[in-house]
């Protein structure tokens, strides 16, 4: 892949790719696989997933109550609980407005661990890193931003997110489409968005502008980036996906080159 060969001159200490086609097979790949960094907001995306394995489980259901008055779990999944960013006071109506919120998850992780008697990190382990061979990655901290992993890892999640075997396909399709649709909102590092589209723990691409994607990555377009540097998108309608890690924190270099990438990727992919 051409794209790839352009990441070693982006202005990053270090940078581990990998993108993944539909089956889970490598299709390119940069930088050392093994490689531990620091995940940031990617966390999110595993909580999420122990979130819904919570639900399928039948310890917690989305509707139930969680967070500030008259908010659910799914409100905090899709991030229309109405907490602030980053401490739990309510600075909404949930359902009124998506403010992406790190308090959201953290009440989330209080949730399951209430509902199982598990520690969060215990139930994240156990249900979704080491059943998916993730060896290499812990939760030490936050479950909205406190992971670590490498991007052969993360390869491996990737490849469940396109072919889900640990959660049914209906719940993680349920999860990778629009809750709670026509919502506007600030997306972290890129403005106010009149539709702040996210699904259940996933941001959802649709038709943001400006947006850490690709100007040609399908509406479908689901993942999460993280303020340390890294990303992971699933991209249904080409059948790939990709994770970027690096170690470098989101900046302007980064709003510049991943999208340039995203589609030089994209692009590698259709010849």
């Amino acid at each position: 892949m051409q794209s790839l060969k352009h990441i070693a001159d982006w202005p990053v200490p270090n940078a581990s790719t990998a993108v993944i086609g539909k089956d889970g097979g490598l299709l390119g790949s940069h930088g050392d696989q093994d490689r531990h960094y620091a995940l940031a907001s990617v966390t999110k995306l595993l909580s999420a997933y122990a979130v819904l394995m919570a639900v399928e489980e039948g310890a917690l259901e989305l509707d139930q109550p969680a967070g500030p008055e008259g908010s659910t779990v799914r409100h905090l999944l899709a991030h229309s609980g109405g907490y602030d960013f980053g401490d739990r006071s309510v600075r909404y109506t949930p359902g009124e407005r998506r403010l992406y919120s790190n308090a959201g998850f953290e009440v989330l992780g209080e949730t399951v661990e209430h509902a199982t008697g598990m520690a969060f990190a215990d139930y994240l382990r156990d249900g979704v890193l080491l059943p998916l061979g993730m060896q290499q990655t812990s939760l030490e901290g936050s479950p909205a931003a406190g992971a670590t992993s490498t991007v052969t890892d993360l390869s491996r999640f990737a490849a469940e997110l396109q072919q889900p075997k640990l959660l049914d396909p209906s719940t993680l399709s349920e999860a990778t489409s629009v809750v709670f649709p026509g919502l506007a909102g600030v997306l972290p590092g890129f403005g106010r968005q009149k539709d702040n589209d996210w699904g259940l723990g996933f941001e959802i691409r649709n038709g943001k502008q400006p947006h850490w994607t690709g100007a040609n990555s399908s509406p479908r377009t689901f993942g999460h980036f993280g303020q340390s540097g890294t990303f992971l998108w699933v991209d249904p309608e080409a059948g790939v996906a990709c994770v970027m890690l690096t170690d470098r924190d989101f900046g302007p270099w980064a709003a510049e080159a991943w999208p340039a990438f995203t589609d030089a990727a994209l692009a590698d992919l259709a010849t």
